[in-house]
This record gives C-alpha cells, structure tokens and sequence, in this order.
C-alpha cells in the first residue's frame, strides 16, 4: 500500500505541474496568434484525447512529463516536415524572436509563480511551528555522523558559521551543508568552541546508511501513542505513561531509551513508569527489531508563529527561491568534485521515497510539489538544447546578434539535447535502483 501511495502522490504531483508547464506554453503560444497542435499530459502511447478547435488535448499513458506542439517548431518530436516549406503566419518560426522567447519562458515563468503560490499559501494557513534554539536546553544528541566532526551529545551549538541562531532547525540548513566552509559554535563544558564542517561532508549525509542519523535535540518524552499488537500494549503500557528506566537504570530522555532498547532484540525488558505520579512496573519482551511499539510525544516546548498575508507572501517567496539557490550550490558541490552525483541526483523512485513518503499528508504534499515545481523551473531554464533553456539561449543569440540558426542546427541542437536527457533520466532511475537495492 505504501509503494501505490508513493506512486500515486508523485504522479498527481508531476501531472499538477507538468499541466501547469506545458499550459504556460500554450497560453503563449496562442497570444501570438500561433497555432497549437497537441496539448499532452504524458508521454505517448496516448490514453485518451479530446479536439477542441485547432488543438488536441490529451493524456499519455507514461505519466513522466508532457508536450505541447506548436505548429513550425522544431522540438522533441523531430518533426521537420514543415522546413522545406514556406513560413506560415501562424507558425512559430515566422514570429519575431521575442515573441519565441516569451513562449518558450512561459512554461519556467508558470513554475515559478505555481510554486511561490504553494509556499506562500502553506506559510499563511500554517505559520512556522519550530523549536527555537534557547528551548533546546539539553544540548544535541551527536550520531556516528556528528562524532566524526567532532560534536559530542550535550553539545550546545549557539551560532551556526559566526551567526547566532534562534531556530534549531537552522542547524540542519541548507547554509551549513552546501555552504563553503561552515563551522557550528558550540558550548560544551562552560566553554565555547568552533568545530568545522567539511566541505564534503554532505556526500555523507546523502549515504542512505545514514539517513537521519546526524543531529538531534535532546528531547525528554512521554508516551503518544500504541501500536496495536505490539509488546507495549500487551503488556499495558497507556498514553500518557513517562518511562523512567529500563532493566533498573534510569532514563529521562528518549535517545536513552532507544540507544539501551534497540540492541535488544528478542529480549526481556523491564520499563519503570511514571503513571499520574504513580510508579508502575512493566516486563515485555522486545521484537526482532528492537523496539516495544509505542509513538512518543517529545516534551520540548515548540515556538508557533502567525503570519499576515503580506508577511506570507515574504516568507513563501523567500523559500520558493531557496530550493533554486540549494540547487545551484548543489550542482557547484558536484562539479568541484565534493559531492558524488550517484548520491545527490534522484529520478523518479528517490523522488517518491525520500520525499512524498508511504503515508498521504496533504500538507507535505504540496510542500513537495511546491518544491519540485521550483525545482523544474531551475532545470527546465539550464542551456541544455531540448529544454526551454536551451531554446532561449538559441533565441538570446538570435535577439543579439540579428542571425537566425538554421533548420539543420536546430535539428541537431535537438537531437543532442534528447540524447543527454535521456542519458540523464537513465542514469536517475539506474540511480535510484541502485540505492534501493544497496
């Protein structure tokens, strides 16, 4: 079930936003009085289509992207038929290039206003709930990962790279990961101390071994919620119930409880429980995986900020932009050889994974599809022949210098393109297999 909601959320998402996309372009395109053939949401064979007027609108059956054709243009499909022929008033090569320009923009220009809308929509109806960086008194939980940097649990970082903090999460920013040169400034014993993150460091965090295992705030807890079945609520354990040791030795917060628990597996547990004041013995035996079955509810106080709609608009836009300047940096990290692009590039099925998740949350829904529609605009405007960018450079070109590209270029250009898009697209989803599998 968890594998047809992953599928799901990430065809209804991609679906929303290629829509979107290749409706930028037909909007354009007919403005300037240009005629357009095939409106499509999918790749062919085709599923199902509707004539309305000059266009056909439809669905293909490979719900990986779309198309929109636009009569004398010379795109994917590597219809060259019209070349020989003169230009037409209504086809795309016998408008100005400007006019070529704005339709081939239009596309990026609709991603980019779809996903400021998204974000700003989510930070007006949602705020920002956050644990800010003063409530987080007990200092870190340092995994594997954190240890190897130098951070020790207890550790209190109160500046990240020279700047004091207010939201913990700012910790595990993308400033601090994709930056150059990153430190934390921590206070550990009294004493304040910079530790210094290398600038590779976020190919480790991209190993899936280690996902999720890097910092943490040391949280004191309690009991949420029972998994039915499980060995917690066969032995009693209730909603509510504060665990104040395992097998005698006391504990107060919950990377206690999981560090003494989790290695044992198969074995008999005793919990100590504070219940309304009332200390209550309980013995379970542990499954395969060593755990006993419970949610916790983290007891931390968190920080809920309201926005205006004018300060939403701020804060969504703001955030819209961020995932195009993480993108940036990350293919800077790549290039410069400090992050490996097996683990940073995910097609398709690390898509629906790491970020749409086996459960349906709307709100998380289309944050993703909020950050993904910024996302295909970032990669949709790179010079790549093939992609709206790619045209636009041609067209940049054209507008500079007064000479129009020949056919023949423009169909090699194409045909160039298509080959490192499909390279890349194989090369993602081979990707994500792999990193499945492995």
């Amino acid at each position: 079930m968890e594998i047809l909601i992953m599928a799901g959320q990430l065809i209804l998402g991609l679906s929303i936003l290629v829509g979107l996309h290749e409706l930028g372009h037909l909007l354009a395109a007919k403005a300037f009085g240009m005629r357009v053939e095939q409106y499509f949401i999918g790749f062919p064979p085709k599923v199902w289509s509707i004539k309305r007027g000059e266009t056909e609108y439809g669905i293909g059956a490979i719900p990986l992207g779309g198309f929109v054709k636009i009569s004398g243009m010379i795109d994917e499909s590597l219809d060259t038929t019209h070349t020989n022929l003169e230009p037409q008033p209504y086809e795309f090569r016998a408008k100005p290039a400007w006019q070529r320009l704005i339709v081939m923009l239009g596309g990026i220009i609709v991603n980019v206003i779809v996903g400021i809308l998204i974000f700003v929509i989510i930070a007006y109806k949602n705020g920002n709930t956050y644990l800010a960086a003063k409530d987080a008194k007990y200092g870190i939980v340092a995994y594997d990962l954190a240890k190897s940097i130098g951070l020790q649990t207890g550790d209190k970082i109160v500046k990240v790279n020279g700047k004091t903090i207010t939201d913990f999460n700012e910790i595990r920013g993308s400033d601090v990961f994709l930056g150059d040169n990153s430190t934390y400034t921590i206070e550990r014993n009294g004493k304040l101390e910079d530790i210094y993150i290398p600038n590779d460091f976020v190919n480790k965090l991209a190993d899936k071994k280690a996902a999720g295992q890097f910092i943490e705030p040391i949280e004191p807890f309690k009991v949420a919620e029972l998994v039915p079945g499980q060995p917690a609520t066969k032995a009693g354990l209730k909603a509510g119930d504060v665990i104040t040791s395992i097998n005698n030795k006391p504990i107060q917060f919950y990377h206690e409880f999981t560090e003494i628990v989790k290695p044992l597996k198969n074995k008999a547990v005793t919990l100590g429980i504070n219940r309304n004041g009332q200390p209550v013995t309980l013995t379970m035996t542990t499954t395969p995986d060593g755990t006993i079955g419970f949610y916790p509810e983290f007891l931390l106080p968190l920080t809920k900020q309201e926005y205006t709609f004018g300060e939403a608009l701020g804060v969504g836009t703001k955030k819209a932009f961020q995932v195009v300047f993480d993108n940036i940096k990350g293919f800077g990290k790549i290039f410069r050889g400090e992050v490996s692009a097996s683990k940073a590039l995910s097609g398709p099925i690390g898509i629906a994974q790491n970020l749409f998740g086996g459960v349906w949350v709307w709100d998380r829904f289309w944050t993703v599809t909020g950050l993904l529609s910024m996302a295909l605009a970032f990669m949709n405007a790179l010079p790549i022949p093939a992609l709206d960018g790619g045209h636009a450079t041609i067209l940049g070109y054209e507008i500079i210098s007064g000479r129009k590209p020949s056919d023949r270029f423009l169909e090699g250009a194409q045909k160039v393109g298509m080959v490192i898009l499909l390279g890349l697209m194989a090369f993602a989803i081979f990707n994500d297999v792999l990193k499945a599998v492995f």
